[in-house]
């Protein structure tokens, strides 16, 4: 039998990872973890628990079957979710077309991302861009456990 998941479950854990942590998805019970880099290369490595906090030492110990065993995926990283690509769809989806030109100017070389986000606030698309964002995410959650044979539901 599949384990089912929680659609909620994996966007969590999908928007709660950085250059420094990721997701990964419990085969056997459904439950999204999140593990640091830190605490993987402690597990490749086979660093004694008692050189981290104890706190740290259940994290480890996930980081091991992580490695160890085939009952995690990782789940969609930054590159598979392309928030940059998200931004360009929302700017072009703007009706307006000097707005959206503006829109499209400020995705454009460094700090496109500080830019966009500011711009939004100041439009007041705030709102209009959570959405899309979240639209797109939901999408990409849906099509991973799909590629992956997961059954997964709403709540």
């Amino acid at each position: 039998m599949t384990v089912q998941v929680k659609l909620q479950d994996i966007l969590e854990g999908m928007d709660f990872q950085s250059d420094e942590q990721s997701s990964f998805l419990n085969l056997t019970t459904g439950e999204v973890v999140a593990i640091t880099d830190e605490e993987l290369r402690a597990a490749e490595n086979d660093t004694p628990l008692e050189d981290f906090p104890e706190w740290q030492h259940d994290a480890i110990r996930i980081a091991g079957e992580i490695i160890e065993t085939d009952h995690y995926l990782p789940l969609p990283d930054r590159f598979e979710i392309n928030e940059y690509r998200m931004m360009e769809r929302f700017c072009l989806s703007v009706d307006d077309d000097e707005m959206r030109e503006k829109m499209c100017d400020a995705i454009r070389g460094r700090g496109a991302f500080r830019r966009f986000k500011d711009r939004v606030q100041a439009y007041g698309m705030a709102e209009d861009w959570y959405r899309c964002r979240d639209a797109a995410l939901r999408e990409i959650a849906m099509a991973w456990c799909e590629a992956h044979g997961l059954q997964y539901t709403e709540t």
